[in-house]
């Protein structure tokens, strides 16, 4: 049964992107992903965060 409904990945931001985002350097981004705080994927050799992940890092972060 063919599946219609085409794919559309999420973008996927990099460390620079969510340091401009977050309005740090990225060096704080790099030590959230090495602590586990902010998921990560390594892709291509350069690490990747979804937005999604992203969204809920900062949730989390304003809801303490």
């Amino acid at each position: 049964m063919p599946n219609n409904t085409k794919y559309k990945p999420e973008l996927m931001l990099t460390i620079v992107d969510v340091a401009e985002i977050c309005r740090v350097c990225d060096k704080t981004v790099r030590r959230w992903i090495k602590a586990g705080d902010l998921p990560a994927a390594k892709l291509g050799g350069q690490w990747r965060i979804s937005r999604r992940d992203l969204n809920a890092f900062v949730s989390d972060r304003m809801s303490r």
